[in-house]
């Protein structure tokens, strides 16, 4: 009995973790550059989802070879997590559960249970469950699925809610003495290196731990760096303090567009993805006007 009900609780977990990671694909693919993963981004991601929906199965249906796999998977989350961790990327999106968890030392233990827990499964005694004890297993698989279900439409209201948000057709706050003067060029350019050539824009975008504006437009932000006309770098307030300072930024979330010899084209705080595009778009127009 005991055996049957972690093996279906542990494949819940693995399945869980699936689903949540379809739900906010875009965050979660994003978020693979916490270890440094960016152009296969969705190869990985998806290899990483079909693993744990085929480990749920096997899992769940108490094949020790799927316990032993996911024990390994788990062990390599982990083991990367650890590395992201000493390279100083505290707080950084983990991709665990989606892409709203953060490495940690706190992740890191959690995973390495995780992991424990499936090596450990196929040593639990197993014997067939009676009829009743099937029942008291049947009725807590529903009322996980409906926690698991609930947890589900709240992603995708947020989800909704981000579409509404970029919808705003309002453009973002440029004010002439926060920031970078607009024309003058910036010591920010440094830090794109060789990737801020000519014909691509360089967006440096400003946000905070703390910022919840910036926790909900990360999706939206990580979607513009898949363009390849577009540089991205995200400077926290605390990790890149120094550019912080070089570009003066008023507060988070904060935008700005540098040409590829370093010259301001934009800049403005955005609440939106729309209002984040239409930094973008003020760039292209005045290097297009500077151009004729």
């Amino acid at each position: 009995m005991l055996s049957v009900a972690v093996c279906l609780l542990l494949g819940l977990v693995l399945l869980a973790s699936a689903i949540l990671k379809l739900v906010d694909r875009s965050g979660t693919q994003a978020a693979l550059a916490t270890y440094g993963i960016r152009r296969g981004a969705p190869v990985v991601w998806a290899a990483i989802v079909g693993a744990e929906l085929v480990l749920a199965v096997g899992v769940g249906a108490g094949i020790a070879a799927a316990a032993y796999a996911a024990a390994a998977l788990m062990t390599l989350f982990a083991v990367a997590q650890g590395v992201a961790l000493a390279r100083g990327r505290g707080g950084a999106p983990c991709a665990c559960f989606g892409a709203r968890g953060h490495v940690s030392g706190g992740s890191i233990a959690r995973t390495a249970v995780l992991a424990a827990a499936f090596a450990v499964t196929p040593s639990l005694p197993r014997s067939e469950p009676t009829t009743e004890e099937w029942l008291a297993l049947g009725l807590a698989v529903a009322l996980l699925g409906l926690v698991a279900l609930a947890v589900v439409v709240l992603a995708l209201a947020r989800e909704v809610g981000m579409l509404r948000l970029s919808l705003d057709p309002r453009g973002a706050l440029e004010v002439a003495h926060e920031g970078p003067e607009v024309g003058a060029r910036s010591a920010l350019a440094e830090r794109f290196g060789d990737e801020l050539a000519p014909g691509r824009v360089g967006l440096a975008v400003f946000s905070s731990e703390g910022c919840q504006m910036c926790r909900a437009l990360a999706p939206a932000v990580a979607s513009f760096g898949r363009d390849p006309r577009v540089v991205l770098r995200d400077f926290d307030e605390v990790r890149d303090a120094d550019a912080w300072t070089v570009a003066d930024v008023p507060g988070s979330p904060f935008a700005v567009a540098l040409d590829a010899d370093g010259t301001v084209l934009a800049k403005g705080t955005f609440n939106t993805g729309s209002q984040l595009e239409s930094v973008l778009a003020a760039a292209e127009r005045r290097r297009g006007v500077a151009r004729v």
